[in-house]
């Protein structure tokens, strides 16, 4: 993969993280500041480590999952493992300025 490639995948990936949400909160995964890596290997394979905005979060398998999905289905991306952390803890100042707008927090 050239650099050039590699840059075009990275902002897909990007862009597919755009579209998942928590049911929750208006805001995608993304801007919400939960996607901590996205580690795009050279075999196309997907390492995303990712954490919720509490621990006990209830849709956190459903998020997972929707992350998944969607990134398997860009052309191109092979394997793609999820991983759920939570170190560092969120809080929401990992959020987007976009986001906190959004939620009415600026």
């Amino acid at each position: 993969m050239t650099q050039e490639e590699r840059l075009q995948m990275e902002e897909r990936i990007v862009e597919v993280l755009k579209t998942v949400y928590d049911p929750e909160i208006p805001v995608d995964v993304y801007n919400l500041g939960l996607i901590y890596s996205i580690d795009l290997h050279d075999d196309c394979s997907l390492d995303v480590d990712m954490t919720m905005t509490a621990p006990n979060c209830p849709a956190a398998d459903f998020i997972m999952e929707d992350v998944r999905i969607k990134l398997q289905g860009i052309e191109g991306i092979g394997e793609v493992k999820v991983h759920l952390v939570f170190e560092p803890e969120w809080d929401k100042d990992m959020m987007s300025e976009e986001a906190k707008l959004e939620l009415g927090w600026l």
